[in-house]
């Protein structure tokens, strides 16, 4: 599985998104749309807003979040294959 983060060092939503990742060991590769050069471009063609942070899994644009909910645990972890007593961890951590 190949998973791209778009994300940019401000944000809190992205600062999440890599937590999880990082938590449940999952390899990403991290693009800042602030640092690279037509990154945020990429974003709104895919998604039609400028809203991070977005995974790319496996080439499928995915909003890992939603405003007013915060980061999407269940739905993500579910995406990724992630066994939920992982999840369960994770979210009792904070």
């Amino acid at each position: 599985m190949q998973i791209v983060v778009y994300s940019a060092s401000w944000c809190r939503d992205c600062r999440e998104a890599r937590r999880f990742l990082d938590a449940n060991h999952i390899p990403y590769t991290e693009i800042d749309v602030e640092e690279t050069p037509g990154a945020i471009d990429e974003v709104v063609a895919h998604v039609g807003k400028r809203a991070i942070p977005q995974f790319v899994i496996d080439g499928v644009w995915v909003q890992p979040y939603q405003p007013g909910r915060g980061f999407l645990y269940a739905e993500m972890s579910e995406r990724l294959g992630l066994r939920m007593d992982k999840l369960h961890a994770l979210l009792h951590r904070k």
